[in-house]
């Protein structure tokens, strides 16, 4: 059963991303990205049914610390707002929801990370296990590096194979005036075996802000929506001991719910901030050749930790605004080894 109601983006706008923004809060940082979305539309905050956000606060370090970027929204007069703990991915995700629900026929979902301050490989330890995994501190390379040498151990992929993935998607964003790392580069020495430099995405920080509408209210913003014909997510077992590194079930779960194997895609974006893991997503979520993944770049080009998920469906949203493509599929994830995850199905109306 489809969706009781049609939803589309309108409306996508992020930051150039950066490896530090120490002259700038988060709030100056996300409010000309938040003023970009809006005058996109022509709308303005009054206007907007209901906002929500994603953001982390262990990248901050303080508790609440979405409040602030209430600032940079305009909170008064009082707005009907909600945030998750997670990649803004999963704030659209509840913005689509309460759009199907009539609640709203506007939204404005925003999400933003700043990992300069801190160091992130040890700040994402506090995703694992609080019993068993977290008090090893294994930092997220070294976990993406147990995955990688799984899928290199089962014969799905070997280094040269990893390398041309990070060349491909630095190639791709050249075009991409807000991606942080544009060209292809040496791999670079390993972080931890088989993962070198190059296999990894860059720490940096940056937001993304999309804009979600109804019906013929999405038709009224903008000249071609990007109307989402199937969104879900879904988790893998928390226990990596318990999990088939190689494979990711909630990927393929996730994207069997969201209609994306009713007919091909031609556009795929996905989030894949380790090269191995564009191994293990191509094959749960069955893309091919005919496939352009990743033509924005991906996360390996740009990941700031919390937006770089909403980032995928804003790309995959602006293709089809810009008519280069007609159906495309979205990815988000977040956890260790592709734990979480999100799929998206955007489609536009024939020209």
């Amino acid at each position: 059963m489809g969706p009781a109601r049609d939803v589309a983006v309108v409306a996508f706008a992020q930051t150039d991303h950066r490896r530090r923004t120490d002259e700038l809060s988060e709030v100056e940082m996300l409010m000309p990205v938040l003023h970009e979305v809006l005058d996109r539309t022509g709308l303005k905050t009054s206007d907007i049914g209901f906002t929500c956000s994603g953001s982390s606060d262990y990248l901050a370090g303080r508790a609440f610390s979405f409040t602030m970027a209430l600032d940079g929204v305009g909170a008064w007069p009082p707005i009907a707002e909600s945030h998750v703990e997670m990649d803004g991915a999963w704030a659209l995700y509840e913005a689509w929801v309460k759009i199907l629900t009539g609640e709203a026929d506007t939204a404005l979902v925003y999400s933003y990370g700043k990992s300069s301050p801190g160091e992130v490989r040890d700040v994402l330890t506090r995703q694992l296990d609080p019993y068993y995994l977290a008090p090893l501190w294994p930092d997220s390379v070294a976990l993406a590096a147990l995955q990688a040498q799984a899928l290199i151990d089962a014969g799905d992929t070997d280094e040269p194979a990893l390398a041309a993935i990070a060349a491909r998607s630095r190639d791709s964003a050249t075009a991409n005036p807000h991606a942080q790392v544009r060209g292809s580069r040496p791999q670079g020495d390993y972080l931890v075996r088989p993962l070198r430099t190059g296999d990894c995405p860059p720490i940096g920080d940056g937001a993304a802000a999309v804009i979600l509408a109804a019906g013929d209210t999405a038709r009224g913003l903008c000249a071609r929506p990007a109307w989402i014909r199937g969104m879900d997510h879904r988790i893998e077992a928390h226990g990596l001991g318990v999990r088939d590194l190689t494979d990711s079930p909630s990927a393929r779960l996730a994207a069997e719910r969201a209609g994306a194997f009713e007919r091909p895609v031609d556009t795929a974006e996905l989030h894949a901030p380790f090269s191995s893991q564009e191994v293990v997503l191509r094959k749960a979520l069955r893309l091919d050749d005919s496939v352009r993944v990743n033509p924005s770049g991906g996360a390996l080009a740009a990941n700031p930790v919390m937006a770089a998920g909403l980032l995928r469906i804003g790309e995959a949203a602006a293709a089809i605004h810009r008519g280069e493509s007609d159906r495309a599929l979205a990815h988000a994830t977040s956890g260790p080894c592709l734990q979480q995850n999100l799929v998206a199905v955007l489609e536009g109306e024939p020209s």
